[in-house]
């Protein structure tokens, strides 16, 4: 029987630093085991020269020298997580996501070797973050923060309650506070159409309808974890532009998928993947297999 693991995409980068320390404290926490991931690809190395032991033990020396140090920055922050590592041949998008499967999370750096400087998310975390089936996290920003609360946005979407879940979860593993954000709309009078921002719009009934909501949405989460102290946020703004603000602060952010379709990229919708972009802590991307009640 295979165990379940936290795992964690290094490459030897700073982002993959970054991605196995905090790894290795979330697999610690949970008392989880940390498989150490390298994909290296092998088959540009075939398509150019003759196959030889020689280039083949050159690739794995090297895949193993990044994994061994791996393994010492996680120690160096959690020095009883159980370890292992794993090196794998192929295009590291397609690898990354066969070993999600079955996963308790999956940890990625924002952007690993080879990608260009002006993406802020490279493209196999975001290839992964967007396709895994388990949970993923994308360590950028502030990746090494311990302190700040959680912060978790909500919507109206049949997942909501299993990220609003999952949020409560994180933040009382951490002892930690839990900003609740909700971003809506208010209705614009016709006369004010075009002319005021929708967020500028002073709509104090409808405010009160949506606090209402949100507390309602809360109270089952808050009494089954009655040790999190738990701040609600109602904005006008977009959700991902409070987020991102939040995120400066926060030591996670926590928020949800709108399910597979057919479309790359649009699973996650434009607020998580603003998120992904731009959010100045990690960001736990949390996927539901279904509704989740407290």
């Amino acid at each position: 029987m295979t165990t379940r693991a936290i795992i964690v995409a290094t490459d030897g980068t700073a982002y993959g630093e970054a991605a196995v320390q905090w790894a290795a404290r979330e697999a610690e926490r949970r008392g989880s085991l940390l498989r150490i991931t390298y994909v290296y690809d092998w088959e540009w190395r075939e398509a150019r020269f003759d196959y030889s032991n020689e280039y083949a033990d050159a690739a794995r020396h090297t895949a193993e020298a990044i994994t061994t140090k791996a393994c010492g920055q996680a120690r160096a922050v959690a020095p009883s997580v159980r370890m292992e590592t794993d090196t794998l041949v192929g295009h590291a998008s397609a690898r990354l996501l066969a070993a999600a499967e079955g996963a308790e999370l999956m940890v990625l750096g924002s952007r690993g070797r080879g990608g260009f400087a002006s993406l802020l998310l490279g493209s196999v975390s975001q290839r992964v973050a967007t396709h895994a089936l388990c949970p993923v996290v994308v360590v950028r920003g502030r990746g090494d923060v311990i302190d700040g609360p959680v912060a978790v946005g909500v919507d109206d979407s049949p997942a909501a309650e299993h990220v609003l879940g999952v949020a409560f979860e994180a933040a009382a593993s951490r002892g930690s506070a839990l900003a609740v954000v909700r971003s809506y709309l208010p209705p614009v009078p016709l006369w004010l159409a075009g002319t005021v921002p929708a967020a500028e719009v002073s709509t104090p009934e409808a405010d009160a309808a949506e606090r209402a909501r949100l507390a309602e949405l809360v109270a089952p989460w808050q009494a089954k974890y009655p040790g999190v102290a738990v701040e609600t946020m109602l904005s006008h703004d977009s959700a991902a532009a409070v987020l991102v603000g939040v995120s400066h602060g926060a030591q996670l952010i926590v928020t949800g998928t709108h399910g597979h379709g057919v479309v790359a990229g649009t699973f996650l919708g434009s607020t998580t993947m603003q998120l992904l972009h731009h959010a100045d802590c990690p960001v736990l991307i949390a996927r539901s297999p279904g509704k989740q009640t407290p």
